[in-house]
């Protein structure tokens, strides 16, 4: 396992970034899981094999400091980091007269500035390793949805992994992810014909098996059964 590449991801305790690690430790890969349930994500490093195979690090996307420390154990843990998912994020109601505005600002700090953070923490050892960095936005960051500022957080994500993409130049690859109705604990109920998270995590996967000079820049991915 000591030349296993080593994956990134937070959001990791649950839904897409769970299955992700699972999908990731079955193909080969060492993964580092991150988030701030630390017993959800003690329980899945377990799942998957202990610290051969995977830690598990707490971390608040929205403090820099938290990021730093988590790229840190990282590297300190596994002496390299080749690629990272930059998945964390969550919702809210639809509605500008729905939800709190403490609720709004957590949702934007989470959903835009963790990713943002996320990207500044795991840079330089991407660019040492010519790694890959994957941000799940949404089919909601493609097009506008009625009364949803979680649809500006996407588009916000969306913008940022192309500039991105321009600013590295080739030196890494980056990808993103584009849910649509996903069964995850983003909804109180399952929407009816929703995926599954382990589809998600297939796409990742795809995006991250491709030889070193195929960049998959984005996967937009939806049930069958959802129209828009």
């Amino acid at each position: 396992m000591a030349d296993a590449p080593v994956l990134l991801i937070t959001g990791a305790s649950s839904g897409i970034g769970a299955e992700t690690a699972r999908l990731a430790v079955a193909s080969g890969r060492r993964v580092v899981l991150a988030a701030r349930s630390a017993d959800k994500l003690e329980a899945l490093a377990a799942e998957l094999g202990g610290q051969e195979h995977a830690i598990a690090v707490t971390c608040d996307v929205t403090d820099f400091a938290s990021q730093e420390a988590l790229v840190a154990e990282a590297l300190a843990t596994f002496g390299r980091l080749d690629a990272a998912f930059a998945n964390a994020g969550f919702g809210a109601k639809r509605g500008f007269l729905e939800e709190t505005p403490e609720h709004w600002r957590d949702m934007v700090l989470t959903n835009v500035l963790g990713a943002a953070y996320t990207i500044r923490a795991t840079l330089p050892a991407l660019l040492e390793s010519a790694g890959h960095l994957l941000l799940t936005s949404s089919v909601a960051g493609r097009r506008a949805l009625p009364g949803s500022l979680y649809s500006a957080t996407k588009f916000s994500v969306t913008a940022m992994g192309e500039a991105l993409r321009q600013e590295v130049d080739g030196k890494i690859r980056v990808t993103l992810i584009e849910p649509g109705m996903v069964d995850t604990p983003f909804f109180d109920n399952k929407p009816s014909g929703a995926l599954e998270p382990a589809d998600i995590a297939r796409a990742v996967l795809y995006a991250l098996d491709q030889p070193p000079h195929v960049d998959v820049n984005e996967i937009l991915i939806r049930p069958t059964s959802q129209p828009t």
